[in-house]
Parts: C-alpha cells; sequence; structure tokens
C-alpha cells in the first residue's frame, strides 16, 4: 500500500518549521528514548518538535506494517464482516487510521491518544484526508491509567504494548477486546520481545473468547520455539528527509513487524502461513509453513502447475491456499 501524497507533503510542511540540525538532535534523541525507555510506562513524546520527527521517521513504517495487517485480515474474514468504524488506541500522529482508511470504506473513526502533541499533529494532517479522516474524533487518554467507554467494529492498537509496563498490559488487553465490537488488530514490532507480547496476548484473549483471523492457522499453542519469532516485513519507500534524520542513502527500509487479528466468531482458515521470505530455485520454491496441524519446510515445483504460479506470486506473510 503506497503512503498517501497528501499525507507525506504535510509531514514535509510542518517540519520544514525547524532545521535539519535540530530535526536530526530530536531524532537521535528519541530513538535513545524508544531503546531505553518503552515499556516502562513513560511518556515518550512530549513536545511539538518530537511530534515533528516522529511523523517523518516512524508514520511510513507504521502505516506500511498497519497496511500489511489490515490486508491479511481483510483476505480471511471476507466479505461478510461489514467493517464501518474505527477506534484507533495509541494512535499517535495517525498512520494507523490512514492505513485503515485506505482499505475500508469507514463512516466514523476515533483515534485515542495520550500525548497532546502527537494528537494535536495526527488532527491536523487528517484535514487533507478523506472525509472519514477529516471528521476523525480525537481523544486524550492513556489506556494504561483508565477503561476504555468507547467501541468499533474494527479496533486498531500498533505499537502500544511495548509501551506500557508489564503489570500494565493484561487489563489493557481485556480492555481492547471489550471495545471490539468485531475484529482487534495488534500490531508489534518484529522482533522477539515484541512476539513474545503477541503470544501472551493471544493466550489471553483465547481464554477470553476471542478467535484468530491472522496469521495463525490455528488457535493451538503457538509452535515456533522459544529463540524463533513469527514476523513480516513491509517496505518503505523513504523520503530525502527521513534519510537526512536516520542516515543511510538507500531508497527503502524495511520494517519488521509482528501482528495477530482476533474476531469474536470462529473462522475457518483454509491454506498455511508463510513464515520466512520463500527461496526460489530452478523450477522449485521453497516455503516455511504454518499450517492448522504442523509447521513444514515445502518446496513447490513446477509439476504442481497453478500451485506453482500461485507460490512464485507470493511473499512471506501471505497465505499459501488449500495447503493445510
Amino acid at each position: 500500500m503506497e503512503f498517501p501524497s497528501e499525507l507525506k507533503n504535510r509531514i514535509e510542511l510542518n517540519a520544514s518549521q525547524w532545521s535539519i540540525s535540530e530535526l536530526k538532535k530530536a531524532s537521535d534523541a528519541i530513538t535513545k528514548k524508544y531503546k531505553n525507555e518503552s515499556g516502562k510506562g513513560k511518556r515518550l513524546i512530549t513536545d511539538k518538535l518530537d511530534a515533528a520527527v516522529y511523523s517523518v521517521v516512524r508514520m511510513p513504517a507504521t502505516f506500511a506494517a498497519v497496511s500489511g495487517a489490515v490486508s491479511h485480515t481483510l483476505e480471511i474474514i471476507g466479505e461478510e464482516y461489514s467493517i464501518k468504524t474505527l477506534l484507533d488506541i495509541g494512535a499517535g500522529t495517525g498512520a494507523a487510521a490512514w492505513a485503515a482508511s485506505c482499505q475500508l470504506e469507514l463512516d466514523r473513526i476515533i483515534c485515542l491518544e495520550r500525548e497532546r502533541e502527537m494528537s494535536a499533529l495526527g488532527s491536523k494532517f487528517m484535514k487533507s484526508g478523506s472525509t472519514p479522516l477529516k471528521n476523525a474524533k480525537w481523544i486524550s487518554q492513556d489506556i494504561s491509567r483508565s477503561g476504555l467507554t468507547y467501541s468499533a467494529d474494527l479496533v486498531t492498537a500498533a505499537y502500544v504494548l511495548n509501551e506500557l509496563s508489564e503489570s500494565q498490559r493484561i487489563d489493557a488487553l481485556k480492555n481492547l477486546w471489550k471495545a471490539s465490537n468485531k475484529i482487534l488488530i495488534i500490531i508489534e514490532p518484529g522482533t522477539p520481545e515484541g512476539f513474545s507480547q503477541l503470544k501472551t496476548a493471544r493466550n489471553i484473549l483465547l481464554k477470553n473468547g476471542a478467535h484468530i483471523a491472522a496469521p495463525c492457522p490455528h488457535e493451538n499453542e503457538c509452535r515456533l520455539s522459544s529463540d524463533d519469532w513469527c514476523h513480516f516485513t513491509a517496505r518503505v519507500q523513504r523520503s530525502k528527509l527521513h534519510k537526512m534524520l536516520k542516515g543511510g542513502d538507500a531508497p527503502f527500509e524495511d520494517e519488521k513487524y509482528s501482528y495477530m487479528a482476533f474476531v469474536r466468531t470462529d473462522i475457518e482458515i483454509s491454506g498455511s502461513r508463510i513464515l520466512r521470505h520463500p527461496y526460489t530455485g530452478k523450477g522449485k520454491i521453497t516455503m516455511d509453513l504454518c499450517s492448522e496441524n504442523e509447521n513444514t519446510t515445502e518446496i513447490i515445483t513446477k509439476r504442481k502447475g497453478k500451485l506453482f504460479k500461485i507460490a512464485g506470486k507470493l511473499k512471506c506473510g501471505d497465505l499459501l491456499p488449500g495447503n493445510n
């Protein structure tokens, strides 16, 4: 999913209030804070400059990760789920709402964000978006301190659990699930720690009546070993300003993310999730797969005809059809 040009323009126009050196200094400080203080319940973005830098370096990556998670989920749930309302928890500057609105015909968007400068900037950016984005309701709320009084068909929480302390996460997860009328999608960094938090969320939510839509094609105990983790990759085009702030000349970066989507009714999933980048050799494609009954490495050759052609178009995170 391509990052919206109108949003990109708004981000760069806002950032032009500061010099490159000011932006770079703030970017380095934010990186250090997220590395050292995430998960401790501390406030990480506190002023306009921090929010501006965050929008430059993190909005495109968050947009890409949420786009991937939503796309994979919609592939599974089909058209019988009519999703008209969105509640974005820990909305930041609004990347998840933009990503969801690009794939869904939403009537109402509610964004909850505890940092005033982030929500002010996110609201400002949305004035250049679609009608639901322009009319989005922004609410100042910290889910680590209070329950949720709002609900929606789809609830998203992108990179939220990693900012909460361990003691806050269980109540936060239960509140997220209660707020979800139909679907809850949680996205975390594609790291061992991020995936570990999602595995914990998986266990808690399954015990509270949730069912998994994606990426897991089963609801049994996760079969990955303790030193392995499930994550996917979204390619993000880097703007000139982004490259200046983060360093390097590559025109893109790969955002590694883990996610899980939960629904209220059991869904029959036909297919296997591709866990690693497929390896294409001469006349064959090798895939690591998670299926309903086992995790396997499968070699798909040209002899399999249609399946070989389908497999050649798939990437890590996609569903290989009819392979349970």
